[in-house]
């Protein structure tokens, strides 16, 4: 075990010290040069006994320091003190007594002077130095910015495999060739293929894609080199261009080997982006990156792997073959990727053999690897917060919902009548959820507030939906204004609780006009132009590129897509009136309804059967992932 460092020596490398010693030095030779070493210090009542007695033969003033320093009689030197307004009297007096008296205007010590100088600037030097070590991460890292600041994953450390990653198989099987040439490059050169020089892994946050690139170089059996795109810009210019020369020439070195380059869009964004022109020291980087990548040799055995969630505005010359050959799109598991992960971060961890990850992967739509691995956490924290020995269901559960929703607020006090427009808004939701035939089934309703909802109505698809069509839609919208439509009913009235309903309600109705084609008085066209300027990072929704005619149209359509949601769901709760008052006393009593309750309350409530379809142009069937980019707290929750 190492000793602990005496307190002395870490002092002795604070610049504390030296500025200290310094100071002490400076003062210390000014005292020594200002005093003369042989004179006798008397004070001023020894002096006046002197001059009386006529002992005192010569005097000097020293003007700068009040100070007289002379000789006496006997030979012995003498230097006196004494204060500004004595100094007439002093000169005076020893005139009188007719002793030979030199006044004297001091100049500075030619090594005071020096020092005066000097001291100051070594000073600052080195507090300059000090500091810039410690920017560069402790002792003997000073004048180093040029090297690079990567983390070395060795051979002889462990290794994170294909094994321990799931849910993206089409990902792996992708990288499993750039394994296969990391093992036996001569097979792939012999056949006079070459390898892709640079593999670009993008998709969501929390999908797994460093852990991807960890498992091809652990199963490669090579040295793995990790760094941040921010860590190679510097607030010194050219630093970060010295160090993507000093990393791929320390890959060079142990070849093969993988370079993975993480979050590349802190360091690859579009030139020209920002207010500095082609000069600013991010470009720079970027450059020599793309010098490093198309200078490779041939043979060479290095790759490098880069992950970033925003493709769209890395620069183009970075994405062209040669450089990223290969893009891989790591997404969102689905239903099995998601039962595969649960079951890897379940390992390890005492599951009540009741707990079934096959529901629990059907609760999760839309949740990334990042998500799952947080809600086995939460429920093992959940367990031992309650003293048990396993993890059960309801820990599994209610971990879902802090996951989604944030942790319950049942501190938060609320009136009844509050409490009772809560119950029939939620129970709005989940009866024309239940009625219409193009809706996922309700799985959980309940009227306890949860991070920033007052309550929620979850609904769960039996299957992973990758398309969706116009009925399907406009049941959705349906769904989403019966909150508010319950509302009305009940209190003849309309309150804020609707207010998310409503916003994402207008957001899908906008979609299904301006982006999908949707609207038969519009037509199969998409207005709108989805590109923002580069400089601004690209974040703009849209620019219209359509009449005011046709925005005025737009919003009509909307309008009616909206107005006849409501009319929908109007009509299934007022034919239901009985059962919403029924639904919403038992949620007013229970607060909570799971699975099995919610099924049993709708057994006697007929659904609606599938309408006819119309006859329409063709092409209505849309992307679910285009209609519903990945929400902050993921999960189908109806507030």
């Amino acid at each position: 075990m190492a000793q602990p460092e005496p307190p002395f020596r870490r002092l002795a490398r604070t610049p504390t010290l030296w500025i200290l010693g310094a100071v002490v030095v400076f003062f210390g030779v000014l005292s020594l040069v200002q005093r003369p070493e042989t004179a006798e210090e008397i004070n001023l009542s020894q002096f006046w006994a002197f001059l009386e007695d006529g002992r005192i033969r010569n005097a000097e003033l020293l003007e700068g320091d009040q100070v007289v320093h002379g000789e006496l009689t006997d030979g012995t030197e003498y230097v006196v003190t004494y204060t500004v307004d004595l100094a007439d009297d002093i000169a005076n007096e020893l005139r009188q007594a007719d002793v030979p008296v030199q006044a004297t205007s001091q100049k500075p010590n030619d090594l005071v002077q020096l020092l005066y100088y000097v001291l100051p600037i070594l000073l600052l030097a080195g507090l300059l130095l000090w500091m810039m070590n410690r920017a560069q991460g402790g002792s003997g890292r000073v004048m180093q910015f040029g090297r690079s600041r990567h983390k070395t994953v060795g051979k002889d450390q462990p290794k994170t495999t294909f094994k321990d990653v799931a849910g993206v198989d089409e990902a792996i099987e992708e990288l499993e060739e750039v394994k296969e040439y990391l093992q036996h490059p001569s097979k792939f050169q012999a056949m006079g293929a070459k390898i892709p020089r640079g593999v670009l892994l993008f998709g969501p946050p929390g999908t797994g894609k460093t852990l991807l690139a960890r498992a091809v170089a652990g199963e490669a059996g090579v040295p793995f080199y990790s760094i941040s795109g921010s860590d190679f810009v510097e607030m010194f210019v050219g630093v970060g261009a010295a160090r993507v020369r000093d990393l791929f020439e320390q890959a060079k070195a142990s070849a093969p080997a993988i370079v993975f380059v993480d979050e590349i869009d802190a360091v690859g964004r579009h030139r020209g982006a920002g207010l500095g022109g082609g000069h600013d020291e991010r470009e720079q980087t970027l450059n020599q990156l793309l010098v490093e990548m198309d200078g490779f040799d041939q043979r060479s055995t290095v790759i490098l792997m880069a992950a970033t969630n925003r493709p769209d505005i890395l620069d183009p010359a970075l994405l062209r073959p040669g450089r990223f050959d290969r893009q891989i799109v790591v997404d969102r598991p689905d239903l099995e990727g998601r039962k595969a992960i649960l079951h890897i971060h379940a390992k390890g961890k005492p599951l009540d053999p009741a707990v079934d990850l096959d529901i629990l992967a059907r609760r999760t739509p839309g949740f990334t690897g990042a998500d799952l691995a947080n809600v086995i956490n939460e429920a093992a924290l959940l367990a031992a917060r309650r003293s048990k020995k396993t993890i059960t269901m309801r820990e599994v559960e209610e971990a879902v919902d802090r996951v989604m929703a944030g942790p319950e607020r049942k501190s938060r006090v609320m009136s009844e009548q509050e409490r009772r427009l809560i119950a029939y808004h939620e129970g709005g939701h989940a009866m024309v959820a239940h009625v219409l035939p193009n809706t996922d089934e309700v799985h959980k309703i309940t009227v306890i507030p949860r991070g920033r909802a007052l309550g929620y109505t979850l609904t769960l698809p039996e299957q992973d939906k990758f398309m969706m069509t116009r009925e399907e839609l406009r049941d959705e919208l349906a769904m989403l204004m019966g909150g508010r439509v319950a509302e009305e009913i009940i209190a003849g009235d309309i309150s804020t609780g609707a207010g998310n309903d409503i916003e994402r309600a207008t957001k899908i109705a906008r979609q299904m006009v301006t982006e999908h084609g949707m609207s038969d008085a519009i037509g199969p066209r998409t207005l709108g132009q989805k590109q923002g300027e580069v400089f601004l990072g690209r974040d703009w929704a849209s620019t219209p590129d359509y009449s005011e005619a046709v925005a005025f149209e737009i919003d009509q359509e909307i309008s009616r897509l909206i107005d006849e949601a409501h009319d929908v769901a109007l009509e299934i709760l007022s034919q239901h009136r009985e059962r919403l008052d029924e639904l919403a006393a038992l949620l007013l009593q229970k607060e909570t309804l799971d699975r099995d309750e919610v099924e049993a309350f709708f057994k006697a409530v007929e659904k609606r059967a599938p309408r006819a379809p119309e006859v329409r142009s063709a092409g209505l069937a849309v992307s679910r992932t285009e209609m519903f980019p990945p929400p902050d707290a993921p999960g189908p929750l109806r507030r």
